[in-house]
């Protein structure tokens, strides 16, 4: 049984929710998409898989 760091996942799934807000938020709205949010917004989701993937001991393979 592996101990899974809870704030590492609550985390990670804040930053993947605020990325993808980012990212798909400005276009429903059909508003101008600022490159700086579309490059932060991925950023943000690259950041979220990265702390929900490694959020368990062990190797993250």
């Amino acid at each position: 049984m592996t101990d899974t760091d809870t704030r590492k996942v609550a985390f990670g799934l804040l930053l993947l929710a605020v990325s993808t807000v980012l990212i798909f938020g400005p276009g429903t709205l059909s508003l101008a998409v600022p490159i700086v949010a579309l490059a932060a917004g991925t950023l943000g989701l690259a950041a979220g898989a990265l702390l929900v993937g490694t959020s368990e001991g062990g190797r993250p393979v």
